[in-house]
């Protein structure tokens, strides 16, 4: 063991210079938050404030008449519609339950991608005879719109719930797949084989070391499939739907309704934002260390 040990006089030296430099901290470092901090609340402050702008430039170009109200609604206008849609006076049907046909459809489909999407993904990057079955489909029809086979799947599993969740499912699917095999190469192969020199298993690897390398890109193939689904989700309903949101923006758009359009889309956006923020607030919890190493 003379290999490893180390002369006193030498680790003296070491320990009282450790000991200078942290018994004498900066005054002004301690003081000082951190960069990112900073940073951070800054890009708060200036999303908030755009946001605000835009809409006292809505505000004003609205009432002003600068633009008709065909092509821009007020934000009046789009309040009633809201109280239309509530009442059932639009369609027939009250906007609580276009909304939850909507939210059904998204976070089903949704799920079943994740559900399933993730393991093979993390199968595909752990496996070359997995990765060579799926990734060519998978990469096959990733490009391909969702309303280029939208017929087919209206033609094969008809005009009900099927299609228009598998349909979103496809969706959502290809991003989280490949977003779980790409994450799984950024594992450190010197973790993996150290895990594997320990007497670590397969399962064990996977679960307590390649899962966590991968969880970033995980999460950020979820943010986009979830956004994927969402294009998806107005287009399919936009097609043979009796209720939904996209059913609701499109009968409107017939009878140029651009209130109610424009109460879809702020619907939408609203329901997106709060999933993409509760993914942040996931991220940070799950991966505390992204952007930290």
């Amino acid at each position: 063991m003379d290999h490893l040990s180390v002369p006193e006089t030498e680790l003296g030296k070491k320990t009282s210079v450790s000991d200078n430099h942290s018994s004498s901290p900066s005054k002004s470092g301690a003081r000082r938050a951190p960069p990112t901090q900073k940073s951070n609340k800054s890009e708060h402050v200036i999303s908030i404030v755009s946001v605000v702008v835009l809409l006292a430039i809505w505000v004003v170009t609205a009432h002003q008449g600068w633009i008709k109200p065909l092509f821009l609604p007020t934000p009046n206008a789009i309040g009633h519609a809201v109280v239309q849609a509530i009442n059932g006076e639009l369609d027939g049907e009250p906007l609580w339950i276009h909304i939850a046909t909507s939210l059904l459809r998204i976070v089903g489909a949704f799920a079943l991608a994740a559900v399933l999407g993730i393991p093979l993904g993390l199968l595909m990057g752990m496996s070359g005879i997995i990765r060579g079955v799926f990734d060519l489909v998978i990469e096959f029809y990733r490009p391909l719109p969702p309303l280029a086979y939208l017929p087919l799947m209206i033609i094969w599993f008809g005009i009900g719930e099927t299609s228009k969740i598998l349909l979103i499912f496809l969706a959502c699917f290809a991003p989280v797949a490949l977003a779980a095999r790409s994450g799984v190469i950024s594992a450190s192969q010197d973790q993996i084989n150290a895990a594997h020199s320990m007497g670590a298993s397969r399962l064990q690897v996977l679960l307590h070391v390649v899962l966590p390398a991968a969880l970033p890109e995980i999460l950020v193939g979820l943010r986009i499939g979830m956004g994927v689904g969402w294009t998806t989700l107005v287009a399919a309903e936009m097609i043979a739907a009796n209720a939904g949101i996209g059913q609701m923006v499109l009968n409107a758009s017939n009878f140029l309704r651009t209130d109610i359009v424009m109460m879809g889309i702020l619907l939408i956006g609203s329901f997106a934002g709060l999933f993409e923020f509760g993914m942040r607030r996931l991220e940070r919890i799950l991966v505390p260390w992204k952007g930290k190493v």
